[in-house]
């Protein structure tokens, strides 16, 4: 069974910075289309931060272009969200997903991250 397992995130002040972490296990990297990074901030819907492909390729929601950075690492399966000039609205609850077999896609189980202003 696929299983994302996050760690990261935290409280801390506007203009700080936080990584979050991601690793898919039980599933070949090859397998993976691709990693996503999803945010959901309280009395609102989860919404589409940033994805990387499996070629490398990354793109980004508006609110945090140039200020997130998204990578992976294939050999440990591990996707990143580094996340620099954080605002009090970035505050959420972070998820990551993986889309695999072209169809199946699979949620890591959610991380606070608090900016304080």
């Amino acid at each position: 069974q696929v299983q994302l397992v996050q760690s990261g995130g935290g409280l801390v002040q506007a203009g700080g910075s936080l990584r979050l972490s991601c690793t898919a296990s039980n599933i070949f990297v090859s397998a993976i289309n691709h990693m996503a990074w999803y945010r959901q901030a309280p009395g609102k819907q989860r919404e589409w931060v940033t994805t990387i492909t499996n070629g490398g390729s990354t793109n980004y929601a508006d609110s945090v272009k140039g200020r997130f950075t998204i990578s992976r690492d294939n050999a440990q399966n591990t996707v990143y969200l580094q996340m620099n000039s954080l605002k009090p609205e970035d505050t959420a609850v972070y998820y990551c997903k993986v889309r695999a077999f072209g169809i199946q896609e699979y949620w890591g189980q959610g991380t606070q991250v608090t900016v304080s202003s």
